[in-house]
């Protein structure tokens, strides 16, 4: 905490920066000279064009609309940090493509820094706008912007990673070993770490019940149907394929690397690539539910491994309790392949027993 005292006092110096580029000035100033533990970098970017000419910049090099190239130079105590997010193959560029600033005209865009680059480590980051020149404009535009640059500022992060860690993205902690992300903002890190823990947490308990309760109660009959020796021999390879399946998804919370991407924007929970273990997609409807509970970010969770080939291969018969617990009454078969019947057997709220 006192080095976080004293970072702050020392980069207030820097607090707002500024440096020209031609006729367009790019500022940057970041929203805050230090954040926390789970708080988000935040940089302000504006561009002025100081000339008496309109200037014409690729939209592409300016974060308006978003940032879909490496446009900061970011360093962690003198060392570069490295980009992750996208980068495209664009075809020329067209009039359609540039920004048009008037004659002493501004544009003003804020940029959360920490899930586009490597800023979960704790230390101080200094951080300068920079893009170099693009090709010229269509002849008919007139002057277009060059180099955009800024003068660097300074800003101290208490990351999730003590300072001096390597390998960012791919390191593990107690909390959550062998947990990655990306896309994702430090404050999206810190829930993601809480909703593995959460999930980590249910899988562990349904395993237990499964491995220790006979005969099964309500909490098995509610999701999964009839218990063993109600219905015949196929109960009981029913259980047993429940069981499995609850053990690779304890496993694959425990031992797996679990990789989280925080770049959909769909209004869904989460998606995952069956085939493609173990990285879960996560979206919208996520960011909204309770870490515990009916429909929660640990129970998603749960849903989201089942889904993967080499776990349980589950797949999407129904959505929801009263659809599960349906499927469970009436095709108890379709019930134990059915991803949210396994998500509210962990969830188990109300609690059955």
């Amino acid at each position: 905490m006192t080095s976080y005292r004293r970072a702050t006092s020392a980069v207030l110096v820097l607090g707002f920066a500024q440096a020209a580029c031609a006729a367009v000035t790019v500022d940057l100033a970041p929203l805050r000279p230090a954040v926390g533990r789970g708080d988000d970098v935040q940089v302000r970017v504006t561009l002025t064009n100081t000339s008496s000419v309109a200037q014409h910049v690729l939209r592409w090099r300016t974060p308006q609309g978003g940032v879909e190239a490496p446009l900061f130079e970011v360093r962690r105590d003198g060392a570069p940090v490295r980009y992750l997010g996208i980068q495209v193959k664009r075809a020329p560029p067209t009039a359609a493509d540039y920004l048009r600033l008037a004659p002493n005209a501004s544009v003003t865009q804020t940029v959360e820094l920490s899930a586009l680059y490597e800023m979960n480590v704790t230390g101080a980051y200094t951080v300068r706008y920079h893009s170099p020149a693009a090709p010229q404009g269509p002849a008919a535009m007139q002057a277009v912007a060059g180099e955009l640059t800024s003068a660097p500022v300074s800003i101290w992060v208490e990351g999730r990673l003590p300072r001096g860690s390597k390998s960012a993205p791919a390191a593990a902690t107690a909390a959550s070993p062998g947990l990655a992300f990306s896309k994702c903002s430090n404050a999206q890190q810190e829930q993601l770490a809480a909703a593995v823990d959460a999930g980590r947490a249910m899988a562990a308990d349904s395993h237990a019940y499964l491995a220790t309760r006979q005969p099964y109660g309500a909490r098995y009959l509610t999701w999964f149907g009839a218990q063993d020796g109600q219905r015949g021999a196929q109960d009981g390879q029913r259980s047993a394929q429940v069981g499995a399946s609850f053990t690779a998804i304890k496993d694959a919370f425990e031992t797996r690397p679990l990789r989280i991407d925080c770049g959909c924007n769909a209004p869904y929970y989460a998606y995952v690539y069956p085939a493609q273990p173990y990285t879960v997609y996560v979206c919208k409807a996520f960011w909204g539910a309770p870490l515990t509970g009916t429909d929660s970010r640990g129970g998603t969770l749960v849903h989201e491994l089942s889904h993967f080939d080499v776990v349980a291969g589950t797949d999407d018969h129904v959505y929801g309790q009263s659809g599960a617990a349906e499927l469970a009454r009436t095709a108890p078969a379709r019930a134990v392949d059915n991803a949210d019947s396994y998500e509210y057997f962990g969830e188990n709220t109300p609690p059955l027993q």
